[in-house]
């Protein structure tokens, strides 16, 4: 019945998949359009009845703030060990810069453009598939505050107080974080799936 997603593993996947290369590189158009098949395969392969909810982070709690900014710094600096390897291996790395995955963070002017694009991507499917049209499509971009499964999952619970709320209604939640798995079982809803990629780790991933 009702499709949500954890919007920022697919526009991480869609944007660095491959963060061991020192040679790839993506422009930013070339980004929003793999963001855009990604969106419309998960749709397809789901088939939402009534909902379809797509939830980017906004801005964390400061507790998590400190985490993503360390987690930023290590992936600077693992970024620029590469590339200083490569160098030194004598590899020629293309002119262009490569994309900084640190511009996934809320208020960023590539968070804003994104929002916009993918604003009037689901304006054009609403209005041209009918798939979407019989569908209920829910934006939360990057400037509602909130981790994007703590603004599903808050959906949820305000769903559930409604008095004419159907306890027999199905959830399938996409999404890359382990956490789901917990807030999915706190939802005590008996019809609630998770939808994940197998996630590979390579030798130098800890």
């Amino acid at each position: 019945d009702n499709l949500y997603l954890d919007m920022n593993g697919i526009i991480h996947n869609c944007s660095h998949p491959n963060e061991e290369d020192a040679h790839f590189r993506i422009t930013e158009e070339q980004i929003f359009l793999a963001i855009f098949g990604y969106l419309e395969h998960l749709f397809a392969l789901v088939k939402p009845q009534k909902l379809f909810f797509m939830a980017v982070d906004g801005v964390a709690p400061r507790a998590k703030m400190n985490q993503q900014r360390s987690r930023r710094f290590r992936t600077a600096k693992d970024r620029k060990d590469m590339i200083d390897k490569a160098e030194r291996k004598g590899e020629t790395l293309p002119s262009t810069e490569a994309f900084d995955s640190n511009c996934i963070t809320p208020g960023t002017p590539f968070m804003a453009r994104l929002s916009e694009q993918l604003k009037y991507f689901i304006n054009q499917k609403v209005s041209t598939d009918s798939a979407w049209q019989g569908v209920q499509v829910v934006f939360s971009g990057h400037d509602v505050p909130g981790e994007g499964e703590h603004k599903i999952m808050e959906y949820i619970r305000l769903a559930k107080a409604q008095p004419d709320y159907n306890p027999n209604v199905r959830h399938c939640l996409y999404g890359l974080d382990a956490d789901l798995i917990m807030l999915a079982l706190l939802s005590h809803d008996p019809h609630f799936c998770l939808l994940r990629e197998e996630v590979k780790f390579g030798p130098a991933r800890k």
